[in-house]
């Protein structure tokens, strides 16, 4: 059994769909996709502490299996520089849950690196109930929900079906350094959208994923949030 597959294997028993942020991020490690370093803090110490070890400034999100959509439920403060911002931050969020979601059942939070900007990507898979798994890929972050700016194949895809999407795209331009700006790594893009695809493609109780913002740089890439949701059990 794989390493995502325990990850998996251990959220059916707890009879959950869907991977909190640091096993979505755990999982899409064990294929290779890099990360932010994502740690769960239950307290204000703990969560002052692993941002210590971390290295500020830090990302601090709400840590909640009921709570998917964390801005919304004002459970990610970013940019924090020291303890006492972390402390306070800690504290503000979980109130903000609590209020949001009164029922959710909340983790704690987690503490995460601020990832160096960069290009904004997503990449992301759902089941269409014709053609089965599609793989999605464009312009993350905002550009997302304002621009719809994305192109789609059906799982799985090979070498030149990543490179066809990306070129697809009407913000291509961007991912080649548009007006002094630092490019996007085209191979390293292409590698994620092979290897999420092949997972995806052998993994069927992936219902969807969702990596969006990926950083994207001119010799790598990171995956800033990861979301995952598993099929129901019949």
């Amino acid at each position: 059994m794989t390493d995502a597959s325990k990850i998996i294997d251990s959220v059916r028993k707890q009879g959950r769909s869907v991977l909190t942020e640091i096993e979505a991020k755990q999982v899409i490690s064990t294929i290779g996709v890099g990360t932010t370093r994502t740690l769960l803090a239950r307290s204000q110490k703990e969560a002052a502490a692993l941002s210590d070890e971390i290295g500020f400034p830090v990302v601090l999100k709400i840590a909640s299996p009921d709570i998917t959509h964390k801005t919304d439920a004002g459970g990610v403060k970013v940019g924090l520089k020291n303890k006492a911002e972390v402390r306070r931050a800690c504290a503000e969020i979980v109130v903000a849950a609590r209020e949001k979601f009164p029922g959710a059942k909340i983790d704690g939070v987690t503490v995460q690196n601020v990832a160096r900007p960069g290009i904004e990507i997503i990449i992301g898979t759902f089941k269409d109930p014709q053609f089965g798994p599609v793989i999605m890929f464009g312009l993350g972050g905002i550009f997302v929900e304002v621009l719809k700016d994305v192109a789609f194949r059906i799982v799985p895809i090979l070498k030149r079906d990543a490179s066809e999407m990306i070129k697809e795209i009407k913000g291509y331009a961007l991912l080649n350094g548009y007006r002094g700006h630092e490019p996007a790594n085209i191979p390293v893009l292409e590698d994620i959208l092979l290897k999420v695809s092949d997972f995806v493609d052998k993994t069927p109780a992936i219902k969807e994923i969702d990596l969006n913002p990926i950083f994207a740089y001119k010799d790598s890439a990171v995956a800033v949030d990861a979301r995952i949701v598993l099929e129901e059990e019949k």
